[in-house]
């Protein structure tokens, strides 16, 4: 296990020196979530209002649809991440000679998840403070549950959108079945991290109802994950 580890740190570091070198990838993915924020945000915003609105439901309503924005702006910058995750492997024909390597092709996939989540990561913690001084949302009222719920839907997310970029990376049409193969599975945790979310930034915070969708995005993590690792081998092999 220990070798596995090792060995998926190593792919990992491999990719993020890549990365940081050329920066190409985590520039697009963080221009993307930023877009996806400003113009959902100006769209429906202003298209919302209306001034004869009970407050409440106003609050409710703005607390709803900024945790809706953020969480649309993670999936779809975690899609475009995702369809480049084997891209280098694909186009210099290394991915042959890394399943090849004498590890366990559990290693190439745990390397290439900690590599997206890296980069996702330094997405959300950008667009999160975006998100919060858009809609005046409270970021202060709890920022270790918040950042769970964040950080648990974007692992739950990367760990079988990884898993289905590979399985498609010799498909011509890659680009679009990712998202449709992706959307529906990843479902669960999208609308788990949404309602935890807006439980969070809700005028008065329901931390009750956000841990308890915290607690549900924690186990979505570990099925997604075993699964992930379990079929990820038989899948390449193919």
């Amino acid at each position: 296990m220990i070798g596995v580890f090792r060995a998926a740190w190593i792919i990992a570091r491999k990719d993020l020196v890549v990365e940081a070198r050329s920066r190409e990838l985590a520039y697009t993915t963080l221009f993307f979530a930023l877009s996806c924020v400003l113009v959902f945000s100006f769209a429906l915003v202003h298209g919302a209002e209306s001034p004869g609105a009970d407050r409440a439901t106003d609050a409710a309503f703005h607390s709803q649809l900024a945790a809706g924005i953020l969480w649309v702006s993670i999936a779809f910058s975690g899609t475009l991440a995702l369809g480049r995750t084997f891209e280098r492997e694909r186009q210099s024909e290394t991915l042959r000679a890394l399943l090849l390597a004498p590890v366990e092709h559990a290693a190439v996939y745990l390397g290439k998840l900690v590599t997206l989540l890296v980069l996702m990561f330094g997405v959300d913690l950008v667009v999160l403070p975006v998100v919060g001084f858009l809609f005046d949302a409270p970021l202060g009222a709890a920022p270790g549950l918040l950042l769970g719920v964040i950080a648990a839907g974007t692992l739950g997310f990367a760990a079988v959108g990884t898993l289905f970029a590979a399985m498609l990376v010799r498909a011509h049409s890659r680009d679009v079945l990712l998202p449709i193969l992706l959307y529906p599975i990843a479902i669960p945790v999208i609308l788990a991290g949404v309602r935890g979310t807006a439980a969070i930034f809700a005028a008065e915070p329901d931390l009750g109802s956000a841990f308890l969708w915290f607690s549900m995005l924690v186990f979505f993590d570990l099925v997604f994950v075993t699964l992930a690792l379990w079929t990820f081998g038989p899948a390449m092999g193919e």
